[in-house]
């Protein structure tokens, strides 16, 4: 699909045709809001379902208690999370207004006229002033700059800071300014689309400017909204994407949000209370009408008709399905949403987490997945600046076949090239010529007469600038015409085209004119197998090819350099093809790289550069540790396969031999990487049984193969392994690898700093994005921002752990208070006729959920089990978050038997105390109630583990909060407890069965928790102890994951078999010592985990998903 923009043509029918420059981020209207919320809110079962029983509760026939029970709690709910949608939207309005108001200038019937921004329309022609905010999408037509040049800054798009240069199309080059507001012409470009690197269009001018000529255009001759003009006057554009039609507006849209591993375990906890509660209405409400059909008509207080209505046999039922609702906490999820967006903050304010250097805070995006961080097993992870600083240093290079640098260590240091440079080898000086050339950096006249550089690549920047330290300057770029200062001469060039890199050709190259003698050049420099390949017939390159490896192998980035004359009709019958291609709007980027390859052969290959690439301060303290806990590493990366295995020994990410094995996956065609596969795989079940640190190595050739034609064997592979390295692979790569471990049901976390991470970073579980030099993008798409990759550990064991163990007990003690109340209920329908009748009042249930015991939860988000210190000492204790020990069946099962105990305590206490003529049914409520509340702060006691005084305020003072409330509601004549509070809390017998009642109810607990803790304590149990000792722990032996073994023909992996889970019923506890997990570590380095034999041995069935 094409769109049409006639520029300057205020009578063009096609205006109407495309939005204006209204932005618009808002999600309601004022007319919209109220149903669009509403509708937003009940798509969710659980609202459908609340709001259901709130609208039987309407019937009077069969509700057992009043409808406010339930309808407080559901319009507090619905409000809370209506005013926050309500308040995001305001400040999205408020934005929004500043953006569309700005002042702009627009041409008007041939007049430059101040507008605002909202009012700017496809084909018209802005003007932008130096530090101006561009408003829309602009293909600029002209600029102050004699050149056509004019530059920008980015940064709101991407995140680089680094000015990028954007100019005229060629058509445009020699229009007067004086003319531009009168131009006129047509452009054909695509529909909208979000990639902001690309812009495939043509540019026709209407005479007298130009004969009607095609001129290409593409992203290099736009500016977009939200960048800013700098460094230049002025500059004008036509608008063809405005509004919500621009490249940023259509990239604005809303991810689909992320389901944790803690969210689905709920949900399903959910369903299994929901089949629990219509079991127990079904078997109620057949007992209340057999009741009532034999006992209830013997009764003469009871009076049924002798013939009722047809759905007579519903009411019981229905009755106790009101009566049963509150078994699904109708506050778990606004609760659960607030402590989230608590932990999200707590990221935030992280002052371990932030980075001096680059003065950036660590910052949380997403803040509906915090516990997922707990939970991780797998990190795929880029190389270059994630584990590299991304500070490029040009150290060694083989020009010609001789190697300078080996020895200092330093190329520019090294006297032999110093002497080259100084004779004038051709060699050396055409090797420095593609150095200072072959590239898309911007030189810079500093105040103090220095040339300053600024480029999109550090590899780039590294070159050039030690291209001017050996007196290869690249002086000035202006227009097409670059000037190099070698010594004392000036040399200028004429770039007459850019075959810009791609990650699919991994090279890039220029076509340059020496206005010397007017010879044309080709200038190259790309990946060593992208460049060799393509060398003269008659080049031997055996040399250069060792030196490739020799400088991978010291963990450096290499590039090799190249060149070639061209003659004037080859090059003339080239740039006609060139052209052409460029013009297309139909696959224009793949037609281009089939004429580049025409060109770029016969190479003469110069040499090799090697660059340097530090490792980041605390990567391999950080990989070791993270390891240590249990959590797989995978390095996807676009760079060289012995560069990368370098950086890999480095940081700890593999053993050398003989501690560590490698394993090669290579092959161009796809039965040699078949063969490969199966050798590998063969070689990881034999080594299985080997303590060995053992992990593969993939290209990107061999993995595309892979993936595509052997990918059950791959993710086989993939399961057994705890450690691959997969080099030179695409963007597109890094997201099939992540979706492929997502697939086999494991947590994944991608780590990466650029552009190219980004897919990878939104396919993971968990995004996190470094704000590296290389921009942010990585960083706003990411769920989690942080400035360093040591951060990362911090985010996982202590953000990520603590998050989990507070959501798990929250979650838990939500249903728990919700089945205590509940059962309670059902056991008095057995003493009142099996008729449905509600013991407490309206008021105490809805205060009950919404006051008496949110209050104490809440401040659960403060809790530590362990110090930060000791987390951060004993990593392996993460296995807890990973194996999913403290939210399971078993631990649910353990929860649900607590809440059936106590309230069988409670109830038995109450009515043998006060029921049964002793006093009203009103005080037995109010006593079973205050039962309730008394073990819920006592249960919160015993699950806390570190106290501070917000704590204890929100414990004893909501204990304290319920007597008032309750001796407030009791001076109220029509409130039904009239006098009720005054008259239990001034009998003795009031006090000691709560004294009972809590007794009862936590003895039990107590001495089991002791028994566990004492003889059978866990390893957290352990470091716990030590911590209130004050004592050391240097060893806590192994945590046993009740492995599961693993059957002799792995080969025969089922993809789609199930996965194993033993549960344990662990009655009354809220911690099962007896999960399972899913990954686990390597042992012998790390004491905490199994074997890595015994790991691989083990039978490890995985859900996985065959694609």
């Amino acid at each position: 699909m094409k769109r049409y923009v006639y520029i300057n043509d205020d009578e063009s029918p096609t205006q109407d045709l495309y939005c204006d420059n209204r932005i618009s981020n808002r999600k309601y209207t004022v007319w919209n809001f109220l149903p669009k919320n509403l509708w937003e809110q009940f798509s969710r079962f659980m609202n459908q379902y609340f709001l259901l029983i709130a609208c039987l509760q309407l019937w009077s026939l069969i509700t057992p208690v009043n409808p406010a029970s339930t309808w407080g709690p559901l319009i507090f709910i619905f409000a809370v999370s209506a005013s926050k949608e309500a308040w995001d939207d305001y400040n999205r309005f408020l934005s929004d207004k500043k953006a569309n108001e700005k002042e702009v200038w627009i041409v008007k019937h041939g007049l430059k006229k101040p507008s605002r921004a909202q009012d700017v329309r496809v084909g018209d022609i802005v003007w932008l002033r130096e530090n101006d905010e561009v408003p829309c999408d602009l293909v600029v037509l002209g600029t102050s700059d004699p050149q056509g040049l004019c530059y920008i800054e980015t940064s709101a798009l991407d995140g680089e800071t680094d000015l990028k240069t954007r100019g005229i199309p060629s058509a445009c080059t020699g229009i007067d300014s004086e003319l531009l507001h009168k131009i006129k012409g047509v452009i054909e470009c695509p529909n909208p689309d979000k990639d902001i690197r690309r812009f495939d269009a043509n540019l026709r001018l209407f005479p007298p400017f130009i004969d009607n000529d095609v001129c290409p255009l593409t992203i290099k001759n736009t500016v977009l909204q939200s960048c800013y003009l700098r460094n230049t006057e002025w500059a004008c554009g036509v608008a063809v994407y405005t509004g919500n039609e621009t490249k940023l507006g259509m990239s604005r849209g809303i991810p689909e949000p992320k389901l944790t591993a803690m969210d689905a375990m709920i949900d399903k906890l959910t369903g299994a209370i929901f089949v629990f509660q219509i079991v127990v209405v079904v078997v109620l409400g057949i007992a209340g009408n057999v009741w009532k059909d034999t006992e209830a008509r013997k009764q003469w207080y009871v009076q049924y008709p002798k013939e009722g209505p047809w759905y007579e046999l519903l009411v019981i039922p229905l009755r106790f399905e009101l009566l049963c609702s509150i078994m699904i906490p109708i506050s778990i999820k606004v609760s659960l949403d607030l402590v989230k967006s608590l932990y999200a903050k707590f990221i935030d304010w992280d002052i371990e987490m932030f980075d001096q250097e680059t003065g950036s805070s660590s910052h949380a995006t997403n803040t509906a997945i915090s516990e997922d961080l707990g939970q991780v097993e797998y990190i795929m992870t880029d190389k270059t600046g994630t584990l590299t600083e991304n500070k490029m240093v040009f150290r060694r290079c083989c020009i010609s076949g001789t190697f300078y640098g080996n020895e200092s260590g330093d190329a520019l240091k090294d006297v032999r090239l110093q002497n080259a440079v100084a004779s004038g080898s051709p060699d050396v000086i055409r090797f420095l010529t593609v150095m200072a050339i072959c590239n898309t950096v911007i030189p810079v006249q500093s105040k103090n007469g220095n040339v300053l550089y600024k480029a999109q690549s550090q590899d780039e920047e590294a070159l050039v600038q030690a291209a001017a330290k050996l007196h290869m300057v690249l002086f000035s770029k202006s227009g097409n015409l670059l000037e190099i200062r070698f010594n004392a001469s000036a040399i200028k060039y004429e770039v007459l085209d850019i075959l810009e890199f791609t990650s699919d050709r991994k090279r890039m190259s220029v076509v340059v004119r020496d206005t010397r003698d007017d010879k044309i050049f080709l200038l190259s420099k790309g990946a060593d197998e992208a460049i060799l390949p393509c060398a003269s017939a008659g080049q031997q390159t055996r040399t250069l090819n060792e030196a490739a490896d020799q400088y991978a192998q010291l963990g450096l980035r290499t590039l090799c350099l190249a060149w070639r004359e061209l003659k004037e009709d080859e090059y003339q019958e080239w740039s006609l093809m060139f052209r052409e291609a460029s013009s297309t709007l139909v696959d224009r980027e793949w037609r281009i790289a089939e004429v580049c390859q025409r060109l770029e052969h016969d190479l003469e290959v110069l040499g090799v550069t090697a660059i340097e690439d530090r490792l980041q301060d605390g990567v391999p303290e950080t990989i070791e540790m993270l390891r240590r806990a249990g959590i797989n590493f995978w390095m996807l990366t676009g760079d060289k396969q012995n560069t990368a295995i370098q950086i890999a020994l480095s940081c700890n990410f593999i053993s050398p031999e003989p501690k560590g094995q490698l394993l090669l996956i290579d092959g161009k065609t796809e039965d040699e990487v078949c063969r490969s596969l199966e050798r590998v795989l063969l070689t990881m079940r034999i080594t299985s049984s080997e303590p060995k640190d053992v992990a593969f190595v993939v290209d990107g050739w061999a993995l595309e193969i892979a993936l595509k034609n052997h990918r059950k064997d791959f993710t086989e592979l993939a399961i057994l392994s705890r450690t691959a390295i997969c080099c030179r692979v695409t963007p597109s790569q890094k997201a099939q690898l992540v979706e492929l471990l997502k697939s086999c049901d494991y947590r994944t976390l991608a780590i990466g700093d650029g552009g190219n991470d980004v897919r990878m970073i939104q396919q993971a579980d968990i995004g996190v994005g470094i704000s590296g030099r290389e921009g942010l993008q990585a960083a706003r798409a990411a769920d989690y921002s942080i400035g360093k990759f040591r951060f990362l550990k911090r985010l996982i064991l202590v953000h990520g752990r603590y998050s989990y163990n507070r959501t798990a007990f929250l979650s838990q003690y939500s249903f728990y208070k919700s089945l205590l109340i509940c059962f309670i209920q059902i056991f008095f329908s057995f003493i009142s006729g099996v008729s449905g009748t509600s013991l407490f009042n309206s008021v105490s249930l809805m205060a009950y959920n919404v006051f008496y015991t949110s209050i104490p939860v809440l401040v659960s988000v403060l809790d530590k089990d362990l110090s930060e210190k000791t987390v951060m000492q004993h990593p392996q204790i993460l296995f807890y978050c990973q194996a999913g020990r403290l939210l399971n069946p078993s631990t649910f099962a353990g929860w649900f038997g607590r809440s059936l105990f106590h309230a069988i305590v409670v109830f038995i206490i109450s009515i043998n105390a006060f029921a049964y003529e002793k006093s009203e049914m009103e005080e037995v409520a109010m006593v079973a109630l205050s039962g309730c509340i008394w073990l819920q702060a006592f249960v919160v006691i015993i699950e806390t583990n570190s106290f501070t005084v917000l704590q204890h305020l929100a414990i004893w003072g909501n204990l304290i909060g319920f007597y008032i409330i309750n001796w407030i509601v009791s001076t109220i004549p029509s409130s039904g407890m009239y006098t009720i509070m005054f008259r239990l809390c001034s009998q003795p017998s009031y006090w000691i069965t709560i004294f009972l009642i809590v007794g009862a109810g936590m003895g039990p607990i107590l001495a089991i928790k002791y028994f566990r803790y004492t003889y059978t304590p866990s390893k957290i149990n352990t470091l716990q102890q030590a911590e209130r000792l004050g004592g050391p722990i240097l060893s806590l032996g192994n945590i046993d994951p009740q492995q599961r073994s693993m059957e002799k023909e792995v080969a025969a992996l089922s993809i789609t078999q199930p996965k194993g889970r033993n549960s344990v019923y662990e009655p009354l506890l809220s911690e099962s010592p007896s999960g399972t997990r899913r990954s686990f570590g390597s042992a012998a380095p790390f004491e905490f985990f199994q074997s890595q034999a015994s790991r691989l041995s083990s039978s490890y069935s995985r859900n996985c998903k065959d694609n």
